[in-house]
């Protein structure tokens, strides 16, 4: 993502900047289940869209707080690149996808397949397959379709069930799995 600089130094700035100091430079934290859970300083965001070509790697909580302009700048990564559209998306979603990416111990950034969705594009997509909900939370902000190369659809899954804070679809033919923030259940295989 672009980033735009600035001549003076915020308190925020340097949070950020220590923040993301402190999350490469200990790692024994950031594996520990509280601190995924939300019990610690740092929350962050790494993805991949093959769609748009686009890579983020983002801090966006910092000491109990949401960072607006990273909000800012996840919403738009995940808008729907179809439509040239974005919406706010759900931070409930974001921070199981954060707290799932943390467990799985991985490295390598989500490629997101599917973020926000315009009603037109759900309607396209669900034309063209039976897995596509008519009212999909895609539409509102609060699901993601992600898969990483070096963890399987199941270890995935397990990491994000195991937030308890939403939905998680399996689609294994697909190579994908579904994050929400609506009721908890599971689904696919």
């Amino acid at each position: 993502m672009t980033k735009t600089n600035s001549v003076s130094v915020t308190r925020r700035a340097l949070l950020g900047a220590f923040a993301a100091t402190a999350v490469t430079a200990a790692p024994v934290y950031s594996s520990a289940f509280g601190f995924l859970r939300g019990a610690g300083d740092v929350r962050r965001i790494k993805m991949f869209s093959g769609r748009t070509g686009e890579t983020i790697d983002m801090i966006y909580w910092i000491e109990g707080e949401y960072i607006k302009e990273a909000l800012k700048e996840v919403n738009y990564f995940m808008r729907d690149w179809r439509q040239d559209a974005a919406t706010s998306m759900d931070t409930r979603t974001i921070d199981i996808m954060s707290a799932s990416h943390n467990l799985l111990d991985a490295s390598e950034p989500y490629t997101l397949l599917s973020g926000y969705r315009s009603p037109k594009t759900n309607a396209m997509l669900r034309s063209r397959s039976r897995g596509v909900a008519k009212n999909s939370l895609h539409m509102k902000g609060q699901a993601a379709d992600l898969r990483l190369r070096s963890r399987s659809v199941g270890q995935i899954a397990r990491a994000a069930a195991s937030c308890s804070s939403g939905g998680v679809g399996r689609y294994s033919g697909s190579n994908f799995v579904h994050m929400d923030c609506g009721v908890v259940r599971t689904w696919g295989r």
